[in-house]
Formats: C-alpha cells, structure tokens, sequence
C-alpha cells in the first residue's frame, strides 16, 4: 500500500489505531470509544497538523503548550494583569516542557507611543542563541489558533486520576489525551513497515512502476512557477558554482527547517 504524505499516512493509522480501542477518563468512568473517540481523535490530529505548519512561524513547544492553558480571547488584551499572569503561567510549563534544554521568558507589552500595538514577548535561549517571537491580538483572531482553543476547551479537565487507554488486550495508564493518543499510534505501527521515499532513485522497479509509470495509479501534479526570476535565483544560488551565495542561503535559513533529510 502507498501513502501519498503524512496526512494520508496519519489518517490510514488513525483508523488502524481506534479499532477496538477504548479511553477511560477517570478511574470510575464509563469508556470513550466508537464515534466519541474518533471525533475527539481526528480533532487533535487535525490540531497537530496546524501546530506543524505554524511551527516555522512561532515555536512548536509554545503552540503545543497552548493547548494546556486558559483561551486568549482579543479582548483580554485590555487587562494587562490577567494577560502577564496568563504569560507567566505558559513560561512556566514552557520551561518544564524544555526539561533544561531552552530557556523560555514572556512578557505582556502593552502599546505604547514607541509600539504600536499590545503584544505577548516570547523569548528562548536554546544552544547559545536567542530566538525572538511575537503574539498579538491578530494571532488569538486567527482562525488556526481558534481550532486549538477549541480543542483546549474540550481537553481542559478531561483526563482525571486513574484513566488509562486499552486497546484490545493492551492498557496503558496515562495523565493526558496526547498519551493516549500516541500510545495507540505506536501500539497500531507494531508489525508494519513504513518506508519513506525522497525521490525515484530510491525505488526498485516495481515500486517505480506502481507510483510512477503506471497510468491507472500514478498521479500527475502541475507545478508553476509564479515569480520566475526568484525561482531562477534561488536554484541559481543553491545549485551554481560560487560556494558562499550558498553558504549563506543555508546559515540564513537553517532555523526554519522543520524536517530535513541526509
């Protein structure tokens, strides 16, 4: 079977990892399963999905950790109190998240005649280096980040003491519905072999002709080139002959990269 990306990928193991699978709140609660814990399911996964996307533009653990804090709404930004004490507490959990590897600080910046509008200061010293991000009223609007606060509504107090998954004979305790989550992810990759191809070079010619060549199953995908002077100066600085246009590309940009291969 052939996957097209990791949505397909996600979406084939979501099905394989909620058959016969069940979620017990609390130690006394009646078990989650069938349409609940699909619903609930896919709605996380779709979350993940969005904290992947955004990761290049803020920091993954500060979007994770979203999801376990109070909903910002706009208008929380007039009250600069419950905005830093808000602040304060995702540091908190941020730097408890990092375990020692980063170091996180927030600080609500109310506008100013020097700055022009109100905003959350995200600041993280990880590997001798500083990174610097900014959340605004624009970012709490964002139709992405009301997902995630619909989701954080939904798990807020959810898990309770005693809850554990179970999927046919397996159980796992666990303290939150991300646990849950990826041990039915794992617990529905036993036995299954995922490979992963970056190019055509990488296929034999079996696997070539059922992905490629073959036109009842291949797919053919149009690609245009919008901005042909960018895109020529980009290949022309990562493919050409002068080495330190290159370098620099690299240095400049190896801080977005959220996947790379070798």
């Amino acid at each position: 079977m052939y996957v097209k990306d990791d949505i397909e990928l996600n979406a084939m193991l979501l099905n394989a990892a909620l058959e016969d699978a069940e979620l017990h709140l609390n130690s006394s609660a009646p078990p989650l399963r069938g349409a609940g814990l699909e619903s609930l399911a896919r709605q996380y996964v779709e979350v993940q999905g969005i904290i992947e996307r955004w990761a290049r533009r803020y920091d993954a653990r500060v979007l994770e950790q979203l999801l376990y804090v109070p909903v910002v709404s706009r208008s929380d930004f007039d009250r600069p109190e419950w905005v830093t004490a808000w602040a304060d507490d995702l540091a908190n959990r941020l730097n408890v998240a990092a375990d020692g590897n980063a170091v996180y600080k927030l600080e609500f910046q109310p506008a100013s005649d020097s700055q022009a509008i109100a905003r959350i200061h995200v600041s993280k010293a990880e590997h001798g280096s500083r990174f610097d991000k900014y959340l605004t009223r624009d970012f709490f609007d964002s139709s992405e980040y009301q997902r995630i606060a619909a989701l954080a509504k939904t798990l807020a107090g959810m898990i309770g003491e005693g809850a554990f998954v179970r999927r046919g004979e397996a159980r796992r305790d666990v303290s939150s519905f991300k646990q849950a989550i990826d041990w039915l992810f794992d617990h529905a990759k036993r036995g299954q072999s995922i490979q992963r191809y970056k190019g055509l070079g990488e296929m034999n010619p079996e696997q070539l002709w059922d992905t490629t060549i073959n036109p009842e199953t291949r797919r053919l995908m149009q690609v245009r080139i919008e901005d042909a002077v960018a895109a020529d100066e980009v290949f022309t600085t990562l493919m050409g002959d002068e080495v330190e246009p290159r370098r620099e590309f690299i240095e400049k940009n190896a801080l977005a990269v959220s996947n790379l291969d070798v």
